[in-house]
């Protein structure tokens, strides 16, 4: 059974970092695309970044420079840097999983088969 569970939410001043991590279970993480997607108060689901089961990383453009995906094989872990962050990356943040190896599309970015339960990010004065 695939499980996948966020941490490392919380409430962080403008310009300061996070790291969100994901755990997975049920799977190889390696051997699919895995994503962060979030959810801003009052807005529609947002594609944040991906990594393609070959470690190919893509980014939204808001976060290109600020926001790093990477994944820990040993610890079938995702993990999202997020750096110089703004009041506008406040949002819940979840990972997915995809029954691909690769996303090309931007519809294809929101056809994952799993997510999470996600992460409150909170980014204020």
């Amino acid at each position: 059974e695939v499980h996948l569970v966020e941490s490392g939410g919380g409430l962080v001043q403008p310009g300061e970092s996070l790291r969100l991590s994901c755990a997975a279970s049920g799977f190889t993480v390696s051997n699919y695309a895995m994503s962060w997607v979030r959810q801003a108060p009052g807005k529609g689901l947002e594609w944040v970044s991906d990594i393609s089961g070959g470690g190919i990383t893509t980014y939204t453009d808001s976060v290109k420079g600020r926001f790093t995906i990477s994944r820990d094989n040993a610890k079938n872990t995702l993990y999202l840097q997020m750096t110089s962050l703004k009041p506008e990356d406040t949002a819940v943040y979840y990972c997915a999983k995809y029954q691909r190896r690769s996303v090309w599309t931007p519809q294809q970015r929101y056809e994952y088969e799993y997510r999470g339960q996600g992460t409150q990010v909170t980014v204020s004065t």
